[in-house]
């Protein structure tokens, strides 16, 4: 860090005015993006879908829990994974002070998985967390919407990585799986998975509206479109050293730290 360039006051404030019209013209961008975003048609939602919740089964009407709004975060647990994947319980860990804020703006949100409830509640359990949790297993909606590949693990990638990512090639190659990153190999070690299985599922967030009994899909975003629920990278990005990842997967569970 004490390689870094230094300067006077004088040029730290010149230099900060001229990052500030960029930052402003970001806050305007991402405000004209909102709009964009809820300009977007609605689909309406036609397939039944049941979810095993701690309250019983419920259909996805259900799960707006008498909203108008829902907003689903698809959480990387499928069904062969022993835990939930350490990036998407860093992003759970932000979830339960949120609720009550969003709730006062007449939205629900929840996080569904693939993996049986059992598994779902089990690991809330040990991480703490108390939000709504819901099993789409033996369910279409993981699928459907674009984050998991069923029964066709070592044949395919989720619909996420061909849409935002790059297009993977067929995990089921080997000089692919030898090209992946490491943090790809340290997250499905970490959820008791290889490599295919743990890309069998995908993450990201969803939004639904309700009217009645009619049910419609606004909104999905994968990939680094999840970002924004990553509080610690905002933070870490106005930091002298920034993430300073350089390749390592340094997210583990919170309760994985050392202390």
């Amino acid at each position: 860090m004490t390689d870094h360039k230094t300067g006077t006051r004088q040029e730290w404030l010149a230099a900060r005015d001229k990052l500030l019209e960029r930052e402003k013209e970001l806050t305007r961008m991402g405000d004209e993006l909102a709009r964009q975003r809820r300009e977007l048609p609605w689909v309406p939602v036609e397939k039944e879908y049941t979810f095993q919740t701690a309250d019983g089964p419920k259909s996805l009407a259900e799960l707006f829990d008498d909203r108008s709004q829902l907003v689903v975060y698809h959480f990387m647990f499928g069904p062969a994974y022993a835990s939930g994947c350490p990036t998407n319980s860093s992003i759970a860990d932000g979830l339960n002070g949120l609720l009550p804020h969003l709730k006062a703006r007449d939205v629900t949100m929840i996080c569904v998985s693939g993996a049986p409830l059992g598994k779902l509640l089990a690991y809330r359990e040990r991480m703490g967390w108390s939000f709504n949790w819901a099993s789409s297993y033996e369910s279409d909606f993981n699928l459907d919407f674009g984050v998991s590949v069923g029964d066709h693990a070592h044949d395919a990638v989720p619909l996420l990585l061909a849409n935002e990512v790059a297009a993977f090639p067929l995990l089921g190659d080997q000089q692919v799986r030898d090209s992946l990153p490491p943090v790809a190999t340290q997250n499905a070690d970490a959820t008791g998975t290889d490599i295919a299985g743990y890309f069998s599922e995908g993450h990201g967030v969803g939004t639904f509206a309700r009217d009645g009994s009619n049910v419609y899909h606004c909104y999905s975003s994968y990939a680094r479109g999840t970002e924004f629920l990553m509080g610690y990278y905002a933070i870490l990005d106005r930091t002298p050293k920034g993430r300073d990842e350089n390749g390592e997967m340094w997210l583990r569970r919170h309760d994985e730290y050392d202390a």
